[in-house]
């Protein structure tokens, strides 16, 4: 492309001068977590990780703590689950300052996100506090396994192939659907588009998402992956999972199409 320059990469006597680092930590398996992930932990001096409430461990901080050492101090960082704007703004502006406040003191900071840092992570919106807030202190971002690869890696395990696109398909990445209706229209639209649906926090609306997946023939095409990569992962297709079920940490992959040109 004409006028196009690539970036220089980073040395790595650059990456070693960022004091501060957003890490994802993948899904749940801490070996899931990149050599890059581990390499900055085991630089910290400060691990920050979010917590829902006052008291909670938090699901990052989990993760990772197979890789941490007693010596290392964890700073959780409150992000309240609410629907309200006022209280999550204030909640990624004072983590940025909190993150800030180690760096200026001159300590190493990682703050830790669940799955990959960049994919509906809290910490995109700390990302953007901090580039607002604090224009003048570089960061580092370490991306993690996201939840549906995971997921689809998993699947092999049970025999069950699920790749999540050949060439020339799509692949939407994507919180489910509130309605049928709209469910249904994604199905469409998914099948019309040769693209395969990664469908997140499937939860209270399973009862409804299995009926509309039988109702479309699917529930054999269809892969339903709960806490993936904690001990108690369970990935089966859609038809194994009884329609009572309300999970939480629960995602979808559903593939309609398949290449004409295969093994």
């Amino acid at each position: 492309m004409a006028g196009w320059v690539p970036l220089p990469l980073s040395t790595s006597s650059e990456c070693s001068a960022v004091q501060l680092t957003l890490v994802g930590v993948g899904p749940g398996n801490p070996e899931l977590l990149t050599v890059a992930a581990v390499r900055a932990l085991e630089a910290a001096d400060v691990i920050a990780h979010p917590i829902a409430h006052e008291g909670a461990e938090g699901m990052a901080l989990a993760i990772a703590s197979r890789w941490l050492r007693p010596d290392q101090r964890c700073l959780p960082l409150l992000f309240p689950m609410v629907a309200e704007a006022e209280p999550r703004i204030a909640a990624w502006r004072a983590a940025a300052d909190a993150l800030v406040d180690e760096v200026r003191a001159g300590k190493r900071v990682v703050l830790l996100c669940e799955g990959d840092v960049s994919l509906f992570a809290t910490g995109s919106y700390v990302q953007l506090a901090l580039r607002r807030r604090h224009p003048d202190v570089p960061f580092a971002l370490i991306p993690g396994i996201p939840s549906v690869c995971a997921a689809a890696a998993a699947a092999v395990e049970g025999s069950h192939d699920i790749p999540l696109a050949f060439q020339q398909e799509g692949l939407l990445i994507r919180p489910c659907p509130d309605t049928e209706a709209e469910f249904t229209a994604l199905l469409d639209s998914a099948r019309r588009t040769s693209t395969v649906l990664g469908l997140l926090k499937v939860g209270q609306r399973w009862s409804w998402v299995r009926a509309a997946l039988e109702q479309a023939g699917l529930l054999d095409q269809a892969l339903f992956a709960q806490r993936v990569g904690w001990p108690d992962q369970w990935v089966a297709p859609a038809r194994a999972v009884p329609d009572d079920l309300k999970p939480y940490f629960s995602l979808l992959l559903v593939r309609q199409i398949w290449p004409e040109v295969l093994p």
